[in-house]
């Protein structure tokens, strides 16, 4: 792949204005497609608007080019990453019109936060070009992405988005088996459920939850993973622990009946004001811009 890539991007939204601030800041050229013409009429000025409060060039933005046509958008496309709905029918039927219309050396990607790839990329004669990229939200400000190979895909291109990423200041992980989550999620939601469990079994409420999160091993996972603090502390230890407390954890396999009743009862979280804990639209902003706040000096101490 040539030092500088053709990216395009499917989807203005949310993580596609990101994902292609990303390639753009790294100096390459990027076409963005979205069926809004909305979307695409703001893409520039959302993406010049983030790379000032970043400190960085906004002329970065320049280097973006919203496109009508998925066909013009992706025909000279080193790499195609779709960010299109969570909608396994949708993404099939996009990237079957992605293999007719990109050119055969072209990497195709989804980046999908949970559907297994091998289910999206079913079908495609291509299939070995084929692979997931999980970026996180916000794409810009999160370093890591998940690259996620299927059986079909070529080892040597999955490597190939790697480096490219790597190169574009990311942090590329490699998944080697496709499996609902990736690396991830599935770490994220297993704690996810355990937090749930707590509140439901009224061992204390969902404030106290996230306190004793942020409070205590949330202030070492920036620099201590999970497996290094349990060669840390021993897996003699680790052992010993898990033989008390794995027996009391929940183990359920699926979802929550206090989630879905939270569900069924339209506490939506702060799209509704409610969810585990009421928000008022003060603490919901506070709260967004204390995240944001923490990304950017995270991203700063790091030099990114």
């Amino acid at each position: 792949m040539n030092e500088k890539a053709q990216i395009a991007v499917i989807g203005a939204g949310l993580m596609g204005h990101g994902i292609a601030q990303v390639f753009a800041h790294a100096g390459h050229l990027v076409t963005v497609h979205d069926a809004s013409a909305q979307a695409l009429a703001t893409l520039r000025e959302r993406i010049a608007r983030n790379l000032r409060d970043l400190g960085q060039d906004p002329a970065a933005a320049e280097r973006v080019f919203p496109v009508e046509s998925l066909a013009d958008c992706v025909a000279s496309a080193d790499v195609v990453i779709e960010c299109g709905p969570e909608n396994l029918t949708f993404k099939r039927d996009l990237f079957a019109r992605l293999e007719e219309l990109c050119p055969p050396h072209t990497l195709l990607a989804s980046n999908t936060s949970v559907m297994p790839i091998t289910s999206i990329m079913r079908g495609l004669r291509s299939g070995h070009r084929a692979m997931g990229t999980h970026w996180w939200n916000p794409p810009y400000l999160v370093p890591l992405v998940e690259v996620i190979k299927t059986p079909d895909t070529d080892p040597a291109l999955a490597q190939q988005m790697f480096d490219l990423l790597a190169a574009c200041g990311k942090t590329p992980a490699m998944v080697e088996k496709d499996v609902p989550g990736f690396i991830g999620n599935r770490l994220q939601h297993a704690l996810w459920r355990e937090a749930v469990a707590i509140v439901a079994e009224g061992i204390c409420d969902a404030e106290t939850v996230d306190t004793v999160v942020k409070a205590s091993f949330g202030r070492r996972l920036p620099v201590l993973g999970p497996l290094e603090n349990a060669d840390l502390v021993g897996t003699d230890l680790t052992l010993a622990i898990h033989e008390t407390v794995l027996p009391a954890i929940d183990a359920t396999p699926a979802p929550s009946p206090y989630l879905k009743q939270l569900v069924a009862e339209g506490r939506l979280g702060m799209k509704s004001g409610e969810g585990f804990r009421r928000w008022t639209p003060e603490q919901q902003a506070e709260l967004r811009e204390r995240v944001l706040n923490h990304l950017k000096a995270m991203n700063h101490a790091e030099g990114r």
